[in-house]
């Protein structure tokens, strides 16, 4: 088979910098679940799903951190940030997060609708300069629309620089999200069809475009607009939209080929990943896992100032509802088990991200990984089963009450 077109039969299953297309199997062990319940390990539990992901993945290194019911945040780190005079990794250890940006702009992008700068049913026809051709359903798009990925516009623009720049990938680990970086991502909107059904289907193209629209009307960056809203009040003084800029940057987890890209050998270092324009508010944040528990802190104990928490309960609404992958704004929600888990996974050059938090019973989970692995299920299974341990809790013979 030639190259283009096997390429065009990988396409479908190789997309990177994207947030909904991971394995998320989840394994759901009653007697680890009971032994959590009733004996409060938090930790064998987590270095037993940890020390059998790394085996099974191959895993370069992973990161991960737990508040168990709002209580002390809790880290662990394994493996190191690369082969070749790597730092051992930790809660510190900073990591590309791909994906997981768009929860952070999402949540700015519902403080600017809070104070009246934009509205929810806002249309691409208002939104964009009057020079940009669009078409009758491109000027219908609502900022929501975009936000909620039910806009029908798909994945990114499949233009030929495109597919040759996802076919160099394969082979190099470069970068090929240059179009949908700069203003070329407004182009297609001419021509732009919906769907006969509007469903959730991911798209960093919608994203992409809200880089732009954030920057159009308000003059400012994602990277100042997070940090006033966001970061500053949050203290979280390892994360940002330019990672380079980040003092920890030179000791950061450096990223590995994995699942992707599907032509360089598991385990090899492959090159990061940067943007300057649009696609920094939908793929370009650098953080650690001290930062993302307090980021999701106040995701589950709603103590933040009034604005902030207002636009969190916002982002976390459920706007399509369904079993798997509820659409809310950039966060999706599952729920499994009779227990509702709203989560965002990240994929970027050499990295695989999960942030996620279960609000009935304050626990949250982050979890990253200096390989990129579609397999990125760990996050979502200890946060299963620490829910379940702690609704089974009142039936352990020997404790009324268990957990760390």
């Amino acid at each position: 088979m030639s190259k283009p077109h096997r390429f065009i039969v990988l396409l479908p299953l190789f997309l990177t910098a994207c947030g909904t297309l991971s394995d998320m199997h989840v394994d759901e062990n009653p007697q680890d679940v009971k032994q959590l319940a009733c004996t409060g390990d938090i930790n064998a539990m987590v270095n037993g799903v940890a020390e059998k992901y790394l085996h099974k993945e191959n895993a370069s290194g992973l990161a991960i951190g737990i508040i168990r019911n709002d209580g002390v945040a809790r880290t662990w780190g394994y493996g190191y940030t690369n082969a070749v005079n790597g730092y051992k990794i930790d809660g510190q250890t900073l990591f590309a997060l791909g994906s997981v940006s768009k929860g952070v702009t999402g949540e700015v992008v519902a403080g600017l609708v809070a104070k009246g700068q934009l509205k929810w049913d806002d249309k691409l026809s208002d939104l964009l300069p009057k020079n940009i051709v669009l078409s009758d359903d491109a000027k219908n798009i609502t900022l929501l629309q975009l936000a909620t990925h039910t806009s029908g516009l798909p994945r990114q623009n499949m233009t030929k620089d495109m597919l040759e720049s996802f076919l160099k990938y394969l082979y190099t680990g470069d970068n090929f999200y240059h179009e949908l970086d700069s203003d070329d991502v407004l182009n297609d909107l001419s021509s732009f069809k919906k769907p006969q059904v509007l469903v959730p289907q991911y798209s960093n193209l919608g994203y992409a475009l809200l880089g732009y629209i954030l920057k159009l009307k308000t003059g400012e960056d994602i990277q100042q607009l997070a940090y006033d809203f966001i970061f500053d009040s949050l203290k979280m003084g390892n994360t940002s939209f330019y990672g380079s800029k980040l003092k920890a940057y030179p000791y950061r987890a450096i990223g590995h080929a994995g699942d992707q890209p599907k032509f360089i050998r598991r385990g090899e270092v492959v090159p990061d990943w940067s943007f300057n324009k649009n696609m920094v508010a939908a793929a370009s944040l650098y953080s650690n896992v001290d930062d993302l528990l307090k980021y999701l802190r106040a995701h589950i104990d709603d103590s933040q100032p009034g604005e902030l928490s207002a636009a969190i309960q916002v982002t976390e609404k459920v706007y399509y509802p369904r079993q798997i992958e509820a659409a809310n704004i950039a966060w999706v929600t599952d729920t499994k088990s009779n227990q509702k888990m709203t989560y965002q996974v990240g994929y970027i050059g050499g990295y695989s991200s999960y942030i996620g938090f279960d609000k009935k019973h304050k626990n949250a989970v982050v979890v990253l990984q200096n390989t990129f692995n579609w397999s990125n299920y760990i996050g979502h299974d200890l946060l299963l089963k620490m829910a379940m341990a702690d609704d089974y809790q009142g039936k352990c013979p020997d404790r009324e009450n268990a957990h760390n």
